[in-house]
């Protein structure tokens, strides 16, 4: 097995950033945890849809749209990396490859961000006002209906700014996910709607969400304790803050260098830290360079 480095670049594709671990070595790290967390995925999307108790069970509907929104990512933004690493540039090197890709690496990655926020805030509803969820009516303005509108909001978005915009894309080969950087970036409302609303604001709403909780659990803990609901809604905060917590410590710090960048600290603070952060996301670095430069050109937006 070969595997193609930075050598291989183009002039125009040099300058994109990559995280300085070598291309080998991120090879076999996403082969090595790709593979089981693929195989836990199936069995417990299987094990929630087959067991009638867990399929009905409210708290399981978001988890279960998480696991179904993270399966692109890891069956074919991971796929495609790992083709990426072996032979130094997509393959096949062909645009509906390019797009695909995009969708999965930036439309299904941002609904699992969404989901993670509307997680965090549900889980109030689930423990402090779970009064609202005992009708018809409001477990469809209360739970369905979020769900849904989370869902049709980011398919139609991302199918649309990917697929449909009539917009010109620039496919570099010889970079993972060809560049990261679809034309609609180049609209500036466009991107700055994406940064705002799909990555700044859901990180930091699910982080306020998740500690607001922790501190109302620990205001009324004697009243939960005495409560029969208590163990089944401390496990509920327990699987909200293993998945928040991870998800959070990631997301957040690269998220308030970028804000950083936009309020005037040097670009190249922090740039190296920024790149580890996405890769451990998996997101692609190019996407941190793009976002530098429309940081750079839209900052008036802001003002």
């Amino acid at each position: 097995m070969s595997f193609g480095n930075s050598s291989d670049y183009d002039d125009e594709s040099f300058n994109i950033p990559e995280v300085s671990i070598p291309r080998p070595v991120r090879f076999w790290l996403m082969l090595l945890f790709d593979s089981p967390s693929v195989v836990c995925s199936f069995l417990l999307i299987i094990h929630i849809i087959m067991n009638r108790n867990h399929r009905y069970a409210l708290h399981n509907h978001t988890i279960l749209l998480l696991l179904i929104f993270n399966l692109p990512i890891q069956l074919i933004d991971i796929n495609f990396y790992l083709i990426f690493f072996s032979y130094g540039s997509v393959q096949p090197s062909q645009p509906i490859i390019c797009l695909i890709w995009w969708f999965a690496d930036y439309g299904c990655y941002v609904g699992g961000i969404l989901l993670m926020t509307w997680l965090a805030i549900e889980r109030h509803i689930f423990i402090f006002h779970d009064r609202l969820l005992l009708n018809r009516r409001g477990r469809f303005l209360f739970h369905y209906l979020p769900l849904i509108t989370i869902i049709t909001y980011i398919l139609l978005f991302y199918l649309i700014v990917i697929f449909l915009l009539p917009c010109e894309n620039d496919y570099l080969y010889t970079v993972p996910a060809c560049g990261g950087s679809p034309c609609y970036q180049s609209y500036g409302i466009l991107g700055m709607w994406e940064y705002t609303v799909h990555s700044i604001t859901p990180v930091l709403l699910e982080g306020i969400a998740s500690i607001t909780l922790i501190l109302r659990v620990q205001m009324q803990r004697r009243r939960l304790h005495q409560s029969n609901q208590w163990r089944r809604q401390r496990r509920m905060i327990i699987q909200l803050l293993l998945v928040s917590g991870l998800n959070v410590g990631i997301n957040f710090p690269g998220n308030i260098l970028l804000i950083a960048h936009l309020c005037g600290l040097p670009s190249e603070y922090g740039a190296e830290a920024v790149l580890y952060l996405y890769f451990l996301t998996n997101k692609n670095q190019a996407i941190y360079y793009r976002l530098r430069k429309l940081i750079a050109t839209n900052t008036s937006l802001f003002l």
